[in-house]
């Protein structure tokens, strides 16, 4: 900050965002201040400035140390960062310069005499205030809309530029991508991936680190997801899988006439790559082309679907990564924080939408990873679930919402491969999956696939058996591929007798062949 900048905040007095003090207070009087600041939208305390504006100078030696190991460390809690500078003014008097940010770990507290107080600043008048207080204040000023926050101690080259030029040539075929990396600061400015920080160069938003971030994580601790699987129905110490994912939210793609092709996996994707020996099943012996059959032992549409909605809908105030957990009988997903204001689970499950980050949805929704009208959760896990006779759990806290997606058990004899896991057909009296509590529906299983169609064709049909509705475009985003190579598979699955099309090309379905 420079002096005539210093010069001008003084002559317009104390404000919400700006505090004058001597620097010989007691530090829990500072740290009032501070957190004061922190809980609204963050500002500066003007060090060596008296209340009415006089400049008195700095009179401690070691006020830098003062400031972080006394004030910042002993007494705010949680741990707040700040940006701290000292100028020489006239007559060779120093102002010491304490920034705030707009912090998102509200409410900050001060620790002293063996209590938490939390205080809030209204117009220069610093005032204790309680929990509901905060975010009744931080809802009806529009500050807390995390996505949009600042993450300290990022920068420009924080981003991934080959993924932010795909996005923008590519996938929304913007005609004037930027040249220099002045223009490239102004537009991810204006599209809420960066923003103003403490100092003068720009900072990454949440939501563009999360996006577009190289390692998001290093900066975000938060904006991973964390892989768990255990061979028990608990969880033990020793664990098949623990894995923390750290990559930029979206992937990169290859755009042409034919469509999208995956060239870079984003975080969903290597989630989905990471998970898969865990939640699908091989077949005990080799068939005759010397391959084993896999299938999925919950819908990859619903694991992709759950994973991606935990992603974009998550709180970014809560400092732990999304867990996705998996058990013998189940698999937990984990998103932290609680619905948004006003929505609950029959509501979500109704259609009901309530996006808390919109521009990380917009995005997703550019790239096609959500749906377009933002119903997933009805449209796609609800009923690819019913399909296979279960529901899925919802727990809705305070804390987290949680998601629980039994598995399909089934009980392999002899002369049945275990690759059938996921294959359903009618009710019938014979070979069954035994489904949710005991005594539960007893669907019957889908004759197993003699004939070999290799990968991409396994999953065009999994997902026909999830939803026969789903459409070509659906299809080549849920797997990965362009919708030519969905065409040219699902031809050769029609030629070889597996599928066909019963219906008009809009109101049809497609039928998977059994005999």
């Amino acid at each position: 900050m420079k002096r005539e900048e210093i010069t001008a905040l003084i002559a317009n007095g104390e404000s919400s965002g700006l505090e004058f003090k001597r620097d010989d207070i007691r530090p829990e009087q500072l740290a009032k201040e501070v957190v004061a600041l922190a809980n609204l939208k963050g500002g500066h305390i003007l060090l060596g400035v008296a209340d009415n504006g006089t400049i008195v100078g700095t009179t401690r030696s070691n006020l830098a140390e003062w400031v972080a190991d006394t004030v910042f460390a002993r007494y705010i809690h949680p741990l707040i960062l700040p940006y701290y500078e000292e100028i020489i003014m006239d007559e060779e008097k120093r102002v010491a310069v304490v920034t705030i940010g707009l912090e998102i770990a509200k409410p900050y507290v001060v620790r002293a005499n063996d209590r938490e107080t939390a205080y809030v600043r209204i117009g220069a008048v610093t005032q204790p205030a309680t929990r509901e207080h905060l975010l009744m204040l931080g809802a009806a000023s529009g500050f807390i809309h995390t996505e949009i926050m600042p993450v300290n101690r990022t920068t420009f080259e924080s981003l991934d530029m080959a993924r932010l030029e795909n996005y923008l040539r590519d996938i929304l075929k913007d005609p004037e991508v930027p040249g220099t990396r002045e223009a490239w600061l102004t537009r991810l400015q204006a599209l809420g991936f960066m923003t103003a920080g403490v100092t003068e160069e720009p900072v990454c938003t949440i939501a563009g680190l999360v996006l577009f971030g190289i390692r998001p994580r290093q900066m975000l601790k938060q904006s991973g997801v964390r892989l768990l699987f255990f061979d028990s129905l608990d969880k033990q110490y020793q664990a098949q899988l623990d894995k923390a994912l750290d990559s930029p939210l979206v992937g990169r793609f290859q755009v042409g006439k034919t469509g999208k092709t995956l060239i870079d996996g984003g975080l969903i994707e290597k989630c989905l790559e990471t998970m898969e020996p865990f939640v699908t099943q091989e077949a005990g012996e080799i068939d005759q082309n010397f391959r084993r059959e896999k299938r999925w032992l919950y819908p990859f549409e619903v694991i992709r679907e759950l994973m991606i909605n935990a992603l974009a809908h998550r709180d970014w105030t809560r400092f732990v990564d999304i867990e996705i957990a998996g058990y013998s009988n189940r698999l937990e997903i984990i998103s932290p924080g609680p619905l948004p204001t006003a929505m609950t689970v029959e509501k979500m499950l109704a259609g009901q939408r309530s996006a808390r980050n919109h521009i990380i949805v917009e995005v997703l929704r550019d790239y096609g990873y959500v749906d377009a009208r933002g119903m997933g959760v009805r449209t796609k896990v609800v009923p690819a679930l019913k399909n296979l006779g279960i529901e899925a759990q919802f727990e809705a806290t305070e804390d987290y919402l949680k998601t629980i997606i039994k598995k399909v058990s089934v009980g392999i004899s002899d002369g049945m491969n275990s690759s059938d896991v996921m294959g359903v057909g009618k009710a019938s009296g014979k070979e069954g999956i035994a489904v949710g509590k005991e005594g539960g529906s007893v669907p019957a299983m889908a004759k197993p696939l003699t004939v070999d169609v290799g990968k991409t064709s396994e999953k065009i049909l999994d997902a026909i058996r999830n939803r026969k509705h789903i459409t070509i475009p659906e299809l080549a985003n849920l797997i990965g591929v362009t919708e030519r190579t969905i065409e040219r598979n699902l031809h050769t699955l029609q030629a070889k007798g597996l599928i066909r099309r019963a219906g008009g090309r809009k109101q049809g379905c497609w039928e998977i062949i059994t005999t």
